[in-house]
């Protein structure tokens, strides 16, 4: 089987893949300095509460956080005996390669739902990626990833608004029954999310113009299914877009002898 790990700024994520689907999906906050010891107790006991019997023998990474790949390596190896694909690195191949500005390095996270993303839906397709950072990443009619947006995430921005100005509460992102907020925690729900909703109704209406041909547009991470109610544009909505994307790439190396 394989593991597919998705290792973000806020959170990682562990998938489960049997070769038909994912048998689990676990999540915990990213850390630095968790060691590979301290993955395998948390992965381990969760595997064995939900009750999944899972012979792994291939692990595939995709990581936004450079120090935390060494101690994913270190568990791949010690607990599967398994070297891991690491998305990024030189000796993992991608279906097609991105085309953007030399000597750019795109995040991993952004290769793989290109990769996701194309597998599901074709070429030509704008992806929404909802995380720190909400990503605009772009895919051409051959899945090549060529370039995209990169703006604060919502949570980002509340925590910054929350920080930055001592008056105003730590509030949760929510859909507001009215743009006109006639109290405080209203005024920035309101702010947040018809905010963020015109910001990606906006940007997707740019690319689309300066990309000259008909797109897809595809939402993914936790909070797509929160801004699909507003109409903001997206086609679909995929809540494994990302690690989708990893069993591709780990499938096309696999074909093609890089792992």
């Amino acid at each position: 089987m394989l593991l597919a790990i998705d290792c973000g700024n806020t959170n990682t994520v562990f998938s489960i893949w049997d070769g038909e689907e994912f048998l689990c999906t676990l999540r915990t906050s990213t850390h630095h300095a968790r060691t590979a010891d301290a993955y395998f107790t948390w992965y381990s006991t969760l595997v064995k509460h939900y009750g999944i019997e899972a012979d792994i023998t291939d692990v595939v990474i995709a990581s936004t956080v450079p120090r935390v790949v060494f101690n994913l390596r270190v568990f791949a190896d010690r607990f599967f005996g398994c070297r891991p694909l690491v998305v990024g690195k030189p000796e993992c191949l991608l279906p097609v390669n991105p085309r953007i500005d030399e000597g750019t390095v795109p995040g991993p996270d952004r290769l793989a739902n290109a990769v996701g993303a194309f597998d599901r839906h074709g070429g030509d397709v704008v992806v929404v990626d909802f995380g720190t950072a909400t990503n605009f990443d772009v895919v051409s009619s051959d899945g090549a990833y060529v370039g995209g947006v990169i703006a604060p995430g919502v949570n980002l921005s509340l925590e910054a608004l929350h920080q930055g100005a001592a008056a105003l509460p730590h509030i949760d992102i929510t859909r507001p029954d009215k743009v006109i907020g006639t109290n405080t925690v209203g005024c920035i729900q309101s702010g947040v999310y018809w905010g963020y909703s015109g910001l990606i109704e906006g940007l997707i209406a740019r690319i689309k113009a300066e990309y000259g041909l008909p797109m897809k547009v595809v939402g993914t991470g936790g909070l797509a299914p929160l801004f699909d109610q507003a109409d903001v544009g997206f086609d679909a909505i995929e809540d494994d877009l990302t690690m989708h994307g990893l069993t591709v790439i780990y499938r096309y190396n696999k074909e093609n002898g890089s792992t």
